[in-house]
């Protein structure tokens, strides 16, 4: 694993939201990067030969996080996969307003 991170992020818009860009990091096949939130709920990303495993399983582990997986389409017509912690669904539901966004499927609760 190689982290470019930067200690002055590059900040930038995007649809009035600021966003602070803290670099990047590059990942060999079969290395995992974990992220944590200020609950202690944890998202892991793992680099493969193929590509990447961009979620734990949806209807697995991340559930067992507290995390629901939704499948959200933008007025743009592109296709977003968002984690939402399920304790914060009122917020997310709030930014799929804003952003006049949809939830096609949650995703977690395909059998």
């Amino acid at each position: 694993m190689i982290d470019l991170l930067k200690e002055k992020p590059r900040t930038f818009e995007v649809n009035n939201i600021q966003i602070k860009d803290f670099g990047k990091i590059i990942l060999e096949k079969n290395e995992m990067v974990s992220f944590k939130t200020n609950s202690n709920k944890e998202y892991d990303f793992v680099a493969k030969e193929w590509g990447f495993y961009a979620t734990p399983s949806i209807n697995g582990r991340l559930k067992k996080e507290g995390f629901k997986t939704a499948l959200v389409k933008n007025s743009f017509k592109k296709y977003y996969i968002n984690v939402v912690d399920i304790d914060k669904m009122d917020s997310f539901l709030k930014y799929l307003k804003q952003e006049n966004s949809s939830i096609v499927e949650w995703m977690d609760e395909r059998r």
